[in-house]
């Protein structure tokens, strides 16, 4: 059997790092990416720069009248499609660049597949959107306004969107060698594209969900009775995060396998941790 790099960090003692896995490496870790993009909109909201009740087209050369807002976009109500129509191939990202992004708000009503509000649709454009229309009205590039609004208040260092190659790692591939990641940087970005060690990916879930040092946990991260969680993978890497009203909380990362086995791995580790409590 295939032995899966894996890393497990939680409240229940020291993490376990095994078959190659590191806790001061960079990984992709995937969608987790869209919480933090989720908290710089409630931390713009704060500071009176926008409201999540503002349509697109306030903020973005939007095609007006679809009715999408911050919030839809946030909550995944938009109405969009889970990925961009030009998004193919084995990188399916690449042909998604400014060019592209601009294509689909000239025409994000019939980009749309329904009325927004109405039902959930994960969305990963709806978070390119949203990213989008967050570095507009804060005048900023995605990463700076990370950096000032979410990360560098939470005092938390080693996210980034470009780190030292020499720091990543990499599912391994044929003969060992490490495998090429899926591009994610671009209009993807806010939807997916953050590397972090997974030191500083877990001091972003406990500093977000069980210290609440930033307030009210963002609208993107999953609600299921007592947890508070989000996932996210990409073409060999897969992340799940999730803390408990009462403060247990983990953060698994792999590289490569399968992504719903990473998934169950977190939540066995939280029923774990919560013996004896």
């Amino acid at each position: 059997m295939r032995r899966i790099p894996t890393c497990v960090l939680g409240d229940f003692g020291p993490p376990s790092v095994r078959d190659g896995h590191a806790l001061d490496r960079f990984v992709q870790i995937g969608s987790l990416t869209k919480v933090v993009t989720g908290t710089a909109l409630l931390r713009l909201a704060a500071i009176g720069a926008l409201s999540p009740d503002d349509p697109v087209e306030r903020w973005l050369p939007a095609a007006p009248g679809t009715g999408i807002t911050l919030r839809h976009l946030a909550e995944h109500t938009s109405g969009l499609p889970r990925l961009p129509p030009q998004a193919a191939g084995r990188d399916p990202y690449v042909p998604f660049d400014t060019a592209a992004l601009h294509d689909v708000l000239s025409r994000l009503d019939s980009v749309a597949v329904r009325p927004a509000g109405q039902q959930e649709e994960y969305s990963n454009l709806g978070y390119a959107v949203l990213g989008a229309a967050l570095t507009a009205a804060s005048g900023t590039t995605y990463e700076e306004l990370v950096d000032a609004y979410v990360l560098g208040p939470l005092d938390v260092t080693e996210i980034s969107a470009d780190p030292d190659p020499a720091r990543r790692l990499s599912a391994p591939g044929l003969f060992g060698r490490a495998r090429k990641p899926w591009t994610m940087s671009g209009p993807i970005l806010p939807a997916g594209g953050l590397w972090a060690t997974p030191r500083a990916a877990a001091d972003l879930v406990v500093r977000l969900l069980v210290e609440r040092r930033l307030g009210e946990p963002a609208p993107t991260w999953q609600r299921t009775g007592p947890l508070h969680w989000h996932n996210g993978a990409t073409r060999d890497a897969s992340v799940f995060a999730g803390a408990t009203d009462d403060g247990r909380w983990v953060l698994v990362h792999r590289l490569g396998g399968d992504p719903d086995d990473t998934d169950l791995s977190g939540i066995e580790v939280l029923k774990g941790s919560g013996r004896g409590r």
